[in-house]
């Protein structure tokens, strides 16, 4: 019984480590609570391979599944460390502040990190350190007689025996004013995020000087199973490292840009922004984590302001005319760091500082107030979500953070095609089937797609209608299918003539390739 309340004694410490640090974050700042910078202390070091499985598995659920994990490990830990100090005391109760040293180091580590960000993990351990210590006083043995059932008066007590209503009675105020601590921590966060929503709210986007064309009547072919055209916000894939998505009221929102060969730095407002001549296009992304056939790529129609024009303006050049930087580097309130080829952006597509996304201002999952959005480039090298700063400077000089982490420094996106219909294992009836998807090669376009069964002739694809070259095109081939256990593959051809590889390459270090297979069984 009493090693049973030990460990109840290490859960309910815990809890008001956690909860109490999660008050203190709130004063800080959200991404300084312990389960966040230990979490992504994890996130910044896990192999690519890991990480690809991670999110191959588990999706835009891999950081849940993540913190869940850690929430799991420090309930196992507290139980023993509950127990461990029913038999000493003072030595179990300190062996807290060993989780708070690590939870401090992990936060004050984070690129972004400050010395203030120590203090919700040290303080949440100072003070499960003293709950564990006064409710494992509780436990002590209590002397004197007892009369326990089946006892007399005079008898001595069992040695097993202690104050239990004096133990239940702590142990449930401990419990309440933990989880006090952690409703006020939550309030108070969503006190001080309540500008950047408010900011969001309010925000009116600008008429586009140049406004994106009309989407063709024929680009969305309305296939039962296939993916629409133009991706929602709400359906749009996420994948980036941050556990606590950042707010940012954009009234009081910054861009520097500075670095080699800026001849005017320069710090903009997202009033400024607001002022200059927006254009709209319609651009589809892609991670360079999509497995060939994966989900994660999207279509959307964005709007904001050229990032040429602003370069240019601060007296950047391209290598191609003399500028002696050829690489930007883009940084995140988070600590990201994401670096892109400046030829790229300069040479005369729809790079942008994106303020919106589908008619409304961005999500803030999908980096309000401003992000960065190249066509042509996976996300990885491009697309800087919740940015803050734009640094010119050269590949030689600097590595962004996935590079640091085995992946190419540059990576314009490969011809890739998937089949959305039929579904994996599928058993349709014989006759004709139609068989579609997308396919995708931004900047370049798609000229072609193919389709072919059980590895005999390829069959020309309809295509839908060309939004433009850096959107993804739908397709059809309407199949005569017959009975049998039958494989399914796609392949496309973008406007230059190439045609997409069938050589199986897994994502690292600069994205997957090989064709998309189906497997069906048609009765």
């Amino acid at each position: 019984m009493r090693a049973a309340c030990a460990a109840l004694s290490g859960l309910i410490a815990g809890f008001s480590a956690l909860a109490v640090a999660e008050l203190v974050a709130a004063v800080i700042r959200p991404e300084a609570g312990p389960i966040t910078a230990v979490g992504s202390a994890v996130i910044d070091r896990t192999p690519p391979a890991l990480k690809d499985f991670a999110i191959r598995n588990f999706g835009t659920n891999d950081k849940l599944v993540l913190e869940l994990g850690i929430l799991v490990l420090l309930a196992g830990f507290a139980v023993v460390i509950g127990v461990l100090a029913l038999r000493h005391r003072v030595t179990g109760s300190a062996a807290v502040l060993v989780f708070g040293v690590v939870g401090a180091v992990a936060a004050v580590d984070r690129p972004e990190g400050q010395p203030a960000d120590a203090l919700p993990s040290v303080v949440g351990a100072v003070l499960a350190a003293g709950v564990l210590y006064l409710l494992v006083g509780r436990l002590a043995p209590v002397p004197g007689p007892s009369l326990a059932a089946g006892g007399r008066a005079g008898e001595p007590v069992s040695h097993a025996a202690f104050d239990r209503r004096g133990f239940v009675i702590a142990a449930s105020a401990a419990a309440a004013a933990s989880a006090g601590a952690g409703l006020l921590g939550r309030r108070l966060t969503s006190a001080v995020q309540a500008g950047a929503t408010a900011s969001r709210r309010d925000l009116v986007l600008p008429v586009p000087a140049s406004a994106a064309p009309a989407v063709p009547a024929g680009a969305d072919l309305r296939i039962r199973g296939l993916s629409s055209f133009v991706t929602p916000n709400k359906s749009f894939y996420r994948v980036d490292t941050a556990l606590v998505v950042p707010r940012l009221d954009a009234n009081d929102w910054k861009l520097r840009i500075h670095g080699k060969g800026v001849e005017r730095p320069v710090t903009l407002s997202f009033k400024d922004l607001l002022r200059r001549e927006i254009i709209e296009r319609d651009i589809t992304l892609t991670c360079v984590s999509n497995e060939v056939g994966g989900p994660y790529a999207g279509n959307a129609r964005w709007i904001g302001v050229r990032l040429a024009d602003l370069l240019r303006e601060a007296g950047v050049k391209p290598p191609s005319r003399g500028g002696p930087a050829n690489q930007i580097i883009t940084r995140s309130v988070d600590g990201m760091t994401i670096g892109t080829p400046v030829e790229t952006v300069m040479d005369g597509r729809d790079a942008m500082l994106a303020l919106g996304m589908n008619g409304e201002p961005l999500p803030f999952t999908h980096g309000f107030p401003v992000r960065m959005v190249v066509p042509g480039l996976y996300g990885y090298v491009s697309a800087c979500k919740w940015m803050k700063d734009i640094e010119l400077t050269t590949f030689d000089d600097y590595d962004a953070y996935w590079v640091k982490r085995s992946w190419s420094q540059q990576a314009p996106v490969k011809t890739e095609s998937r089949i959305d219909t039929p579904r994996p294992f599928a058993s349709p009836k014989a006759g004709t089937i139609p068989v579609a998807g997308v396919a995708w090669a931004q900047h370049r376009g798609i000229s072609r797609v193919e389709v072919r069964v059980d590895g005999g002739p390829w069959h020309r694809a309809r295509l839908a209608a060309e939004d433009s070259r850096d959107t993804w095109r739908q397709w059809v081939w309407e199949w005569p299918a017959t009975s049998g256990h039958h494989t399914l593959e796609v392949r496309a051809t973008d406007g230059t003539g190439a045609t997409q590889t069938g050589k199986r390459v897994g994502t690292v270090p600069d994205g997957a390739t090989g064709w998309h297979s189906v497997v069906v069984d048609v009765s």
